[in-house]
């Protein structure tokens, strides 16, 4: 009976880092596609200020953002569909580096519409 019980653990402690990885990788492409929204509110910005130096800047950093989204979007897919353990942490930390890569061409995107004096409203709204 008690090797049942040590085996049942051993199994709920694998279904649970799954779950965990699937979560963070779902929670990742959130943040990138949220990343890529402000990125792509903050090209709409630039462009409407003239300076089309600037905003050609920023759509292309907003563009970089979509990519990312679109990357951590598939990396969350893997995980969730992962029937590896260590594959579903391998596409969940995958995940939360194009989530990272969204948010730093968003910052970029920022910077670019800033140095045109564009309007900063990137609050996701």
């Amino acid at each position: 009976m008690t090797i049942n019980k040590a085996l049942l653990a051993i199994a709920m402690g694998l279904a649970l880092a799954a779950c965990t990885n699937q979560q963070q990788a779902a929670d990742s492409a959130a943040e990138a596609a949220e990343a890529a929204n402000e990125a792509q509110e903050a090209a709409d910005n630039a462009a409407m200020t003239g300076d089309m130096d600037a905003a050609d800047a920023a759509q292309a950093s907003a563009d970089a953002a979509a990519a990312a989204a679109d990357a951590a979007s598939t990396s969350a897919d893997a995980a969730a569909s992962a029937t590896d353990m260590g594959d579903a942490d391998d596409a969940a930390d995958a995940a939360e580096n194009a989530a990272d890569a969204a948010e730093q061409a968003q910052d970029a995107a920022e910077e670019a519409a800033a140095s045109a004096d564009a309007e900063n409203n990137t609050d996701g709204q």
